[in-house]
């Protein structure tokens, strides 16, 4: 970037055009872009946490659009250079005979509106991946507005759409999410505080912001939370349930988690090696190297990165399971939600190993219904020898967990 294009009235319009600035964090520009799209909404604290030029920037926005409000505040900013740009930004707008009193008469503020009806966030429940949804509502101009957003615990938010639906569409959309067991109902701070924790990953990440995102999280009141709180401290009885953890997996909705895929992989390809190795095994020795390639692999996976990331996943999973009259899940997800995320791994965590083991016993399920299939169309051939009640095979024969 030249010299010349970090003057304020060539990057406004640099940034009013769309034109990459390289010099700057790309999160950086987005804001700016979004502060100039709207420069009678913008804030001191959004103007101050730009890097200096793109807050002068957002300063020459003002002054061009006759906006006194932002600079007059942005004069007393502890932020030296930016408080003396905008006594600058003052000193302009009077020479053209706009002046605080003169803007206070030209739009006096208009009375309080009565507070809207409360309605209620809706948060999803996690995906395998991390992805949830959240539907959060704020009253405005006597109706509503609906966010409607996607946003994983690895990137952030990832979609966001707005839009001002009547109070009964958005009632009868909740009441469907809670009545189908999508998610549960939490307060609006709350849901502002879990849209706040996404978009600091979105920092974190380097992940774009949505459009709107911005201007969503300035009208709900919130900034980006770059450390949400710890979770709490192991107690005595999360250690039963560090062995109970395996129940968890009965459940409709984390029944669904599967390690990622390039795991899965990895595990399968160990698994068939066993199945086709030469070695004379027993059945029982079999099936005990495949609960070892199983627990290397769990363990293998569940970096102190990974256990913070599924702690907090089941925590919200155990106020999931409250919410929906499941007090026994809910109290092992929230033990080993503890035991994961400060690092406590003596008994190794059972929700871990069995997150693997059904990999396995799924994989053998369904090669087991492909080889039946095959079997009934095709006559003569002979019927595979049973197996002992109980045990679950693989189509080369290894005992299965």
């Amino acid at each position: 970037m030249s010299p010349a294009s970090t003057e304020p009235r060539p990057l406004l319009d640099a940034l009013r055009a769309g034109t990459p600035l390289p010099s700057f964090p790309e999160a950086a520009v987005a804001r700016a872009r979004s502060l100039v799209d709207d420069v009678g909404a913008a804030t001191t604290a959004a103007v101050e946490a730009l890097p200096e030029p793109l807050a002068g920037a957002v300063l020459e926005a003002a002054v061009l659009a006759g906006q006194v409000a932002l600079p007059e505040a942005l004069s007393a900013s502890s932020v030296k250079p930016l408080a003396k740009a905008a006594k600058k930004a003052l000193y302009r707008l009077r020479s053209r005979g706009v002046t605080p009193a003169e803007a206070s008469r030209e739009a006096p503020p208009a009375p309080a509106p009565a507070a809207p009806e409360s309605l209620p966030t809706l948060v999803t429940v996690m995906s395998s991946t991390g992805q949830y949804g959240l539907l959060l509502t704020r009253g405005v101009r006597g109706g509503v507005e609906l966010l409607q957003v996607i946003a994983s615990d690895e990137q952030g938010v990832l979609e966001l759409t707005r839009s001002e639906p009547s109070r009964g569409d958005v009632r009868r959309m909740l009441k469907h999410g809670l009545k189908n067991g999508f998610g549960m109902e939490v307060s609006r701070e709350e849901g502002a505080r879990l849209l706040a924790e996404a978009a600091a990953l979105n920092l974190r990440t380097r992940t774009p912001f949505p459009p709107d995102l911005e201007a969503a999280l300035r009208h709900h009141g919130v900034q980006p939370v770059h450390e949400p709180e710890p979770l709490p401290a192991p107690e005595p009885d999360d250690v039963r349930h560090a062995l109970e953890g395996d129940q968890l997996h009965a459940t409709p909705e984390i029944a669904e988690w599967m390690p990622p895929e390039a795991q899965v992989r990895a595990l399968m390809e160990q698994v068939q090696a066993l199945a086709q190795s030469p070695l004379a095994l027993s059945g029982p020795q079999r099936q005990e190297q495949v609960r070892q390639r199983v627990l290397e692999a769990a363990k293998a996976w569940f970096t102190p990165e990974v256990r913070q990331r599924y702690a907090r996943r089941l925590w919200r999973m155990a106020a999931f399971f409250d919410a929906t009259g499941r007090a026994l899940q809910g109290s092992i997800a929230r033990g080993e939600a503890r035991r994961l995320f400060h690092g406590l791994d003596e008994p190794f965590s059972r929700f871990a190993e069995t997150l693997f083991a059904k990999v396995v016993v799924l994989a053998a399920a369904g090669a087991q219904a492909r080889l039946e299939a095959s079997q009934q169309g095709a006559p003569g051939t002979e019927a595979p020898a049973a197996t002992p009640s109980g045990e679950r095979r693989s189509p080369g024969g290894l005992i299965l967990p």
